[in-house]
């Protein structure tokens, strides 16, 4: 029989639990901090990845990206990472 990898982390899929934070705002503030991240700028967490989403991700779930509501839509959000 083969033997079976070991299992993987999938840390970087999961959503944050906080009730605080909705999915959707955590989805819309990600895909901006990665939009940055693609334009750029520095990604404020040590990482291996070379992926922007994954880095965004992550930086958004620990907390290192503030962001304000300023209007309804989803481009209204103004995100701006910690240093």
């Amino acid at each position: 029989m083969a033997d079976k990898a070991p299992p993987r982390n999938n840390a970087h899929c999961t959503l944050p639990d906080d009730p605080e934070q909705s999915t959707y705002r955590f989805i819309i503030v990600s895909a901006k901090r990665a939009r940055q991240l693609q334009g750029g700028a520095r990604p404020v967490l040590p990482t291996s990845s070379k992926k922007p989403t994954v880095i965004a991700t992550e930086e958004v779930r620990r907390g290192l990206v503030k962001y304000s509501l300023t209007g309804q839509a989803p481009d209204m959000v103004k995100i701006e990472p910690e240093v």
